[in-house]
């Protein structure tokens, strides 16, 4: 198993990456990659529904003649439904995928269903965020943190051990990993923290901790008191406290784990170029503009942070090896069920 808890590579230094991957971008898939007449792709992804529409409208600004239909639910419920469409035989109906956690897409990219494809632009690109075989890309950079009430919490909990303690039985809220890409991500990340590992969660199980379906109504909860700490992307902490919800972050000490929101396109679509199109526009500086617009931590370092948000090189990123994760995280997840829910 190999684990590093290190900062992020500053995004200026990322060259490097994008000189090993251009050999299989391209740079002109733009607007007119979607040709002559109108196009239609197919989008899972368990971005929130009003954050997707505002990607797709910026997107069809460039692109008015592509539709872009989307469907949206929790990473879980998005791998089960194209391995229903697998085992149904009549193939993935998706063009591209845009959801939660790199194992996924490993799991994917490993079974021949994505297409090699690095983006126009990569060498703008944080490298930690880009598969180095080139089949999928990050969106953003999205950390599970610690949140609390800020009229209920005095001096909140300053790492992840500090939840285990006794203080704080029946205060805690969590999402599910069953419904939850980052979730379950997390629980494997957490099983093989060596500071954590499952003993921490064993610890935590017992102070009855409230599992929600996800990371919305889990920071809900902390947000109107009705638990007064939880776990949850930072992302949602931040939009809370700008609408004026008495709800605040604590980065833990021992460093947070981090999903990237990959995005990748399935091989099998008979709309690549247009696909192309949608995934360079995520990562683009117009499309990372946007991102932050959103309250998440942009890929790339030339177009700011949300406001409120730290600087990513002051942040613990929790980061162990993917193959460590995929071939972990069932495991995970199932000691998560059996002591949570």
């Amino acid at each position: 198993m190999s684990r590093r808890i290190h900062r992020l590579a500053p995004i200026a230094a990322v060259a490097v990456a994008g000189a090993a991957l251009a050999g299989c971008s391209s740079s002109d898939t733009s607007a007119d990659a979607a040709g002559d007449g109108p196009s239609s792709i197919t989008l899972y992804t368990s971005e929130p529904q009003e954050k997707i529409d505002a990607v797709v409208a910026a997107f069809n600004e460039e692109n008015p003649d592509v539709t872009v239909e989307v469907f949206r639910a929790g990473t879980g419920d998005l791998t089960t439904r194209v391995a229903s469409e697998q085992a149904a035989g009549d193939g993935i109906q998706a063009d591209v995928f845009l959801a939660a956690d790199a194992a996924t897409f490993e799991e994917y990219a490993a079974d021949d269903l994505l297409l090699e494809y690095a983006p126009a632009d990569i060498e703008n690109i944080n490298p930690d965020v880009v598969d180095p075989e080139g089949y999928y890309t990050g969106t953003r950079i999205i950390p599970t943190v610690i949140a609390y009430n800020t009229t209920m919490v005095d001096e909140p909990p300053a790492s992840w051990q500090e939840l285990t303690d006794s203080a704080y039985a029946d205060q805690i809220v969590m999402p599910n990993p069953d419904v939850s890409g980052a979730a379950a991500y997390n629980a494997a990340v957490w099983a093989n923290t060596p500071e954590l590992g499952t003993e921490w969660m064993e610890q935590l199980a017992e102070n009855s901790p409230v599992i929600a379906d996800s990371n919305g109504p889990t920071s809900q909860a902390i947000a109107t008191g009705a638990q007064p700490v939880g776990v949850v992307v930072d992302y949602l902490v931040r939009e809370l406290a700008e609408q004026g919800s008495p709800i605040d972050v604590s980065y833990p000490s021992e460093g947070v784990p981090y999903v990237s929101q990959p995005v990748g396109i399935f091989s099998s679509t008979d709309e690549e170029a247009v696909s192309k199109a949608f995934v360079d526009f995520l990562v683009s500086e117009e499309g990372q503009k946007l991102a932050v617009e959103q309250s998440y931590l942009p890929i790339r370092s030339d177009v700011g942070t949300p406001e409120g948000a730290p600087a990513m090189d002051d942040i613990a990123i929790l980061s162990p090896d993917l193959e460590t994760i995929q071939s972990t995280q069932d495991e995970a997840v199932e000691t998560f069920r059996s002591l949570f829910l």
